[in-house]
C-alpha cells in the first residue's frame, strides 16, 4: 500500500510578458515592444531535499480490522524545513491537495492503479485533527534553522462499505501534492 505526497512550496514568481506589435521599416529604428516584470520572494525555508517527494508505505491492515475499527492508526511522515530564517517569516502552513473521495470529503480518494476499494486516505496532525483536502492548516511556529512538520496519514473506510461488509482487499495508492504557505 503506497501513499505518495508531491511537494508545491514556492511563493509563485509573477512574470508578465508584454508584447507589442510593431511595424518595422529599414529607414526608422525600431521602438522597443518587448518588456518584463516580475517579482523575486523570500522563502522563510527550504524544503530539505528529497522532501519534495515522500513516498509512504502505509500500514497493511485487513478489512476485518477496518469493519471493527473503522480506520488505522495513523502512519507518521515529516516535512523537514531548512535554513528557516524568523525575520522572513515566523510561521508556516501546509494546504493538501489531491484527488478527493466523494464519499468521505476531506479525504484522499485512492488512484486508478489501486485494486483495493471501500477506503480512502486521510491526513492528520499527531494529536489526531485531520487536515482535509485543499483546506489550509493552522498556522505552526517556525524557529531559527531547522524545523520538522510532523504528520500521519491512515486508511479509513467508506460507511457503506463498512455497513455492506464490501471493503475490497488489494493494493492502493494515492497522489497528494502539499504546498507550504508564509504568511
Amino acid at each position: 500500500m503506497g501513499f505518495e505526497i508531491k511537494a508545491s512550496c514556492w511563493k509563485p514568481v509573477a512574470v508578465t510578458l508584454l508584447m507589442g506589435a510593431s511595424l518595422l521599416s529599414a529607414s526608422a529604428p525600431a521602438a522597443p515592444n518587448l518588456s518584463f516584470r516580475g517579482a523575486l520572494v523570500a522563502q522563510a525555508c527550504t524544503l530539505r531535499p528529497g522532501d519534495d517527494d515522500i513516498p509512504l508505505q502505509l500500514w497493511d491492515t485487513s478489512s476485518q480490522y477496518l469493519y471493527l475499527n473503522t480506520r488505522t492508526i495513523g502512519k507518521p511522515f515529516e516535512i523537514h524545513l531548512e535554513g528557516c530564517d524568523i525575520s522572513i517569516g515566523n510561521d508556516v502552513t501546509i494546504t493538501f491537495s489531491g484527488n478527493a473521495s466523494a464519499v468521505l470529503p476531506g479525504l484522499l480518494a485512492l488512484g486508478g492503479g489501486s485494486t483495493a476499494a471501500g477506503v480512502a486516505i486521510g491526513i492528520e496532525t499527531p494529536a489526531g485533527n485531520l487536515l482535509p483536502l485543499n483546506v489550509t492548516s493552522d498556522r505552526q511556529a517556525l524557529t531559527s534553522g531547522a524545523n520538522v512538520i510532523a504528520l500521519k496519514a491512515f486508511i479509513e473506510a467508506e460507511p457503506q462499505a463498512i455497513a455492506n461488509q464490501s471493503v475490497t482487499a488489494g493494493l492502493l495508492t494515492a497522489t497528494s501534492t502539499f504546498t507550504l504557505n508564509y504568511p
